[in-house]
């Protein structure tokens, strides 16, 4: 998870408070020592987290409860409020405007920070949404940058142009200039450089002032910590960056202060990397990112990877056949690959609302994981009978399966017990009404299928 440390520390602080008989000025003090430890040990500036915490605690001592909302839920509301409001409020999403052909992102990044690979991200991101995308590499200083930005773009399927031999990156953007218009968005690669060097600060502005993009991004790695601040001032005076891409924040517990420092200044956060894949990005949204950290999920985010990995039509077709309980082993194999697709299981969960605080243990969520790749192998070497009428799988046709799959005959019997015991799920869940009702069955028979 994002942050990992950072959203345990507030949980545990959160789950005192739910079991506090009551919330007193001790209890207050408490919760705001909790959060400065939590938020210090995630790098995030000490005079920022006396602030944030001051604001808490005036708050908490301050505000009436509102009437039918207890003292502990309206402190934790509190918390939640002011933790959204730290890292910026609303989401700031990029709205590509067709009209103006192509809309221009410039990407600017620090040495390591893992622009090029952001680039390809991002380029995937918007063709997903119907977007035609291109990018130009304009690194004249790093010798391997261009044909590294070539191969992102090919394997998602992007136009790329490239000069490996020219070494004046605004001669590179002339030459290829009156092919931009027919794309919607230009994404344009520049040379990795620090804030304070002012040879490459000299050729940013250069190229700022003749292409005179829409969106100047600074890509920032996320284990840079508080220094983030700094950089981000220093390249908006010099290009006028108006935005943010926080990379690299999965692997590091020290990202509160490239989050929180960039959240203050005038460049808010846009996007978020959180893996290594081309799919691991986000559009920065505090409110769900704070969901996150506190166990109370991102339906947004969790909606949005759903429309990534199936179409609408599909998953209300495929939703219907599971809520009547008439579904096969084609459908239950279609949703376990959307699944798939979506990411590890341990993402998926910790934006379920209810589920990201109900503390179900790594390990457990793995075991999971293996599970389904091991199901999918197993479907793959059924005959299209066996999966359109898996009651038809008797002794002989299972030995066989386990064979065809590298699994044992035991595995393949337990594929078949979860696929009775999911139809049987479903055909309960599909006879509720009460949206509230069903999804604490869905809950509770979740629960008992990970403590199994």
């Amino acid at each position: 998870m994002v942050l990992d440390k950072l959203g345990s520390s507030l949980k545990n602080t959160l789950a005192k408070i739910a079991k506090s008989m009551f919330v007193d000025e001790r209890i207050i003090n408490e919760l705001v020592k909790d959060i400065q430890k939590a938020l210090l040990q995630a790098d995030v500036n000490v005079k920022l987290v006396f602030e944030l915490t001051n604001s808490i605690k005036k708050r908490a001592l301050a505000e009436k409860t509102p009437a039918g909302v207890s003292q502990r839920e309206y402190l934790i509301k509190i918390v939640y409020e002011e933790l959204v409001k730290f890292l910026g409020g609303e989401k700031n999403e990029i709205v590509i405007d067709k009209t103006k052909k192509p809309f221009k992102i410039m990407m600017i990044g620090l040495n390591g920070s893992g622009k090029t690979t952001t680039i390809g991200k991002i380029a995937r991101y918007y063709s997903n949404r119907g977007f035609k995308v291109a990018a130009i590499g304009l690194d004249v200083h790093r010798p391997a940058a261009p044909l590294q930005l070539q191969q992102i773009c090919d394997k998602i399927k992007v136009q790329c142009f490239i000069d490996e031999k020219e070494k004046n990156a605004l001669k590179i953007y002339k030459k290829f200039e009156k092919d931009f218009k027919d794309y919607d968005l230009l994404i344009i690669d520049t040379a990795g450089r620090d804030a304070l060097s002012e040879d490459l600060v000299k050729e940013i502005t250069e190229l700022n002032n003749y292409i005179k993009a829409n969106e100047n991004l600074l890509v920032i790695s996320a284990d840079i910590g508080q220094t983030a601040q700094k950089q981000a001032e220093s390249f908006h005076n010099s290009c006028g960056v108006n935005g943010v891409i926080v990379s690299k924040l999965d692997g590091t517990a020290k990202g509160g202060g490239a989050l929180s420092a960039c959240a203050v200044t005038k460049a808010p956060i846009k996007f978020i990397g959180i893996g290594e894949k081309p799919e691991d990005i986000e559009v920065f949204n505090p409110k769900g990112f704070v969901g996150r950290l506190l166990g109370m999920g991102d339906l947004e985010a969790l909606l949005e990877k759903a429309r990534e990995a199936i179409d609408e039509n599909t998953a209300e077709d495929l939703g219907k056949k599971m809520l009547k309980g008439d579904f096969n082993f084609l459908d239950l194999y279609e949703q376990m690959s959307a699944m798939s697709k979506m990411g590890p299981l341990s993402k998926i969960v910790e934006m379920i609302p209810g589920f990201g605080g109900a503390k179900i243990p790594k390990e457990m969520l793995d075991g999971q994981e293996g599970k389904l790749k091991k199901w999918k192998h197993m479907m793959q070497s059924m005959t299209k009978e066996e999966l359109e009428d898996p009651e038809i799988i008797t002794k002989d046709r299972i030995e066989r399966i386990a064979k065809g799959s590298g699994c044992t005959a035991t595995e393949v019997r337990e594929l078949l017990k979860q696929y009775k015991e999911t139809k049987k799920m479903m055909k309960m869940l599909g006879g509720s009404e009460d949206p509230t009702k069903l999804m604490k069955k869905f809950k509770g028979k979740m629960s008992k299928g990970f403590g199994a």
